[in-house]
């Protein structure tokens, strides 16, 4: 069901139970627990000094992105599309010239081939708020990026979204949280709480019995997709990461082996 991750060990919904962190139940209904024992999928990366780009300036441009290799993804929720990627749809910039770009309130998301992508959040005066090292810090943009050239992503989750007063609120008040305080399991899940402010993003937000409510669609080719179902929201971020790490190509071969790819018109679940 979409969770074959590496280094991740998927729990039964009756071993672990959760709640939200904050005890908040805005929605009726029983829940259920869903939990991942993982490692932090950022700082695998951003600690390995051969993931930063260092070495020779051609192979360092070659290596940190290929969009030609990046998938086309939606998530809907109950048939309602709440996430939208389309491959090459937003400009990746170097972290200097991104900084022109940026605005207090944006979602920020660093990208470099074979790595998991690092999420943060513009916070004004060149610095961002950002997971990392299972610590919330606050640190200059061009320092979170690691070498890494980024893009702005506010648009691609599709929840009501926070002022951006608010937004910057929501993240300097973490700052300095950190171990069993958190409550994302990544930079991606903390920096859209911060936009959205959604339990969802949270660890163990909604969890509910019954069918998985969440279809995380795949695109393969213009006429194909693939469908994963899952129970949260933050189980399929995890799922969403780890193909961008592994890349396009990889998510193919991965597919072609062990399942058959659904026709489009068989697995469109856009309720638009």
């Amino acid at each position: 069901m979409g969770n074959q991750v590496e280094k991740i060990t998927h729990l039964s919904y009756e071993e672990v139970p959760t709640a939200d962190p904050n005890g908040l139940d805005t929605d009726d209904g029983p829940r259920i627990g869903v939990s991942y024992i993982f490692s932090n999928d950022d700082d695998d990366d951003l600690d390995n000094p051969n993931a930063k780009g260092e070495g020779d300036p051609e192979e360092e441009e070659g290596q940190q992105y290929e969009k030609c290799n990046e998938l086309e993804y939606a998530v809907f929720y109950r048939g309602e599309c709440v996430y939208d990627r389309r491959a090459g749809d937003v400009r990746i910039y170097s972290p200097e010239n991104l900084l022109n770009k940026c605005k207090a309130g944006d979602l920020v998301e660093f990208v470099a081939k074979s790595q998991y992508p690092h999420w943060a959040v513009y916070v004004g005066d060149f610095q961002v708020v950002h997971l990392h090292q299972a610590e919330i810090k606050n640190d200059f943009l061009t320092d979170a990026s690691q070498g890494r050239r980024g893009r702005i992503v506010n648009d691609v989750y599709k929840f009501k979204t926070l002022n951006p007063e608010a937004v910057v609120q929501n993240a300097m008040e973490q700052v300095g949280t950190k171990d069993r305080d958190l409550s994302w399991r990544n930079s991606e899940c903390f920096a859209a709480w911060c936009r959205f402010g959604r339990r969802e993003f949270k660890v163990g937000g909604e969890i509910r019995i019954g069918k998985q409510p969440y279809m995380f669609r795949i695109q393969l080719s213009e006429k194909k997709s693939h469908t994963l179902e899952f129970q949260s929201l933050e189980d399929l971020i995890m799922e969403k990461r780890r193909n961008d790490q592994i890349g396009k190509s990889a998510v193919l071969l991965e597919l072609a082996s062990h399942l058959n790819p659904e026709e489009e018109g068989t697995a469109d679940h856009n309720g638009n």
